[in-house]
């Protein structure tokens, strides 16, 4: 067959980029809407990613170079009325006919820079694309009813994906196999929270409940109507303080984003006690340690007030990444945003393992620092027998 060899012959060189299949014979829920192709390089190597379009969901596969043909022709023989492939000066149009029968165009392309497939070279998929509409982002006016991201909120765009993308690092150390508990604490007008609801409901097909909580009374009924219009039956908001929420013995996961002052320590203690295997934060405003901070050593550093803001802040998190780590926790230090849109762009996540184990060097290290600016932490006192030592 003439075309199998030919996809063969592109399959194999760099120069192959995208196909989509469309108009399927059988327009019925089993069946994608439409399914794009387009090669991705994994640490195994070079894979193909079918990338199928449902009513409400995203499906991936990556399907070895090997087998990538084969499965092609059977959609487009089995299943797909056309199919448009890209090469880098090449277009094919092909339609298949109801006894299977394919009607292959080709046209030249002049001038159309095709991306190569290199680990080193290729754009980075973004975990929600640009250029197909997603409900939620409609919905919050970042993008518009045909995929395209307004021009105003492109950097929220990136925010979510760059959320969404430290999401995807860690949610292979979420409990399988039952309904995941998540609560994202001063949600604000929920953004990320939304956005956290369709990565792991929709295109994870993961099962979830996620509670929003936030102390605006008008935002929380808003979300709650959004929630409820795009039916996203699992996901509900609640009007409530971080401190003061006792409605659940156990969570996975708590995202706090921009919990003012020790609003960030009582969401980080709560994950901790509920056992939460991921915990993911971004503070907000730290006023705890300023006042404190009292040291000799360091006066060239606090002689001046903003010197001494931004190091209260620093060692706040640096304090509450070393509390974690003494008790058992894997902690990680992000760049959650690009400083330029805001300061406050750090993001503290911590991962749970099977075991704790308490580390008796961290505290020591821990114990030394706060002694040396002479404070204490909330967060320290929240924790309470977690950090008993044996």
């Amino acid at each position: 067959m003439r075309l199998k060899q030919e996809l063969s012959e592109w399959i194999e060189e760099t120069t192959f980029y995208q196909a989509i299949l469309s108009s399927p014979k059988d327009k019925n829920e089993q069946t994608a809407k439409k399914i794009i192709v387009r090669p991705v390089q994994l640490k195994q190597g070079l894979y193909y990613q079918f990338e199928s379009y449902y009513a409400n969901k995203v499906l991936h596969e990556n399907v070895d170079a090997s087998k990538t043909v084969e499965k092609l022709i059977e959609l487009m023989t089995g299943q797909y009325k056309q199919t448009q492939i890209k090469q880098k000066n090449w277009q094919l149009q092909i339609l298949t006919s109801k006894k299977g029968q394919l009607t292959v165009k080709r046209q030249a392309v002049e001038g159309e820079a095709a991306p190569v497939v290199s680990s080193h070279n290729r754009q980075k998929r973004r975990v929600l694309e640009e250029g197909k509409p997603i409900a939620f982002l409609v919905e919050l006016g970042i993008m518009t009813a045909e995929g395209r991201v307004h021009a105003k909120k492109q950097d929220k765009f990136r925010q979510i994906n760059r959320f969404l993308e430290m999401v995807e690092d860690v949610v292979d150390h979420l409990p399988v196999n039952r309904t995941l508990k998540i609560i994202d604490f001063g949600c604000g007008k929920s953004y990320l929270t939304f956005a956290l609801y369709h990565y792991l409901m929709v295109e994870k097909q993961r099962d979830i409940e996620i509670i929003g909580l936030d102390l605006k009374k008008d935002v929380i009924l808003l979300c709650n109507e959004l929630a409820q219009k795009l039916e996203y039956k699992q996901l509900k908001f609640l009007v409530g303080d971080i401190a003061e929420f006792n409605e659940l013995s156990q969570v996975d996961m708590v995202v706090t984003l921009h919990a003012c002052d020790t609003a960030t320590d009582a969401a980080i203690s709560k994950a901790v006690h509920w056992g939460a295997s991921v915990i993911m934060s971004v503070p907000c405003c730290q006023h705890e340690l300023f006042p404190q901070v009292k040291s000799e050593l360091l006066s060239p550093l606090l002689s001046q007030g903003l010197l001494k803001e931004r190091f209260s802040a620093l060692a706040t998190d640096g304090m509450r990444g070393q509390l974690l780590e003494t008790i058992g926790y894997k902690v990680q230090m992000l760049e959650f945003i690009d400083p330029e849109h805001t300061p406050k762009n750090l993001m503290i996540r911590a991962v749970r393992p099977k075991e704790l184990t308490f580390n008796a060097k961290k505290w020591e290290q821990y114990d030394a620092f706060k002694s040396l600016l002479g404070v204490e932490h909330s967060l320290e006192k929240m924790l309470g027998d977690k950090l008993l030592k044996n």
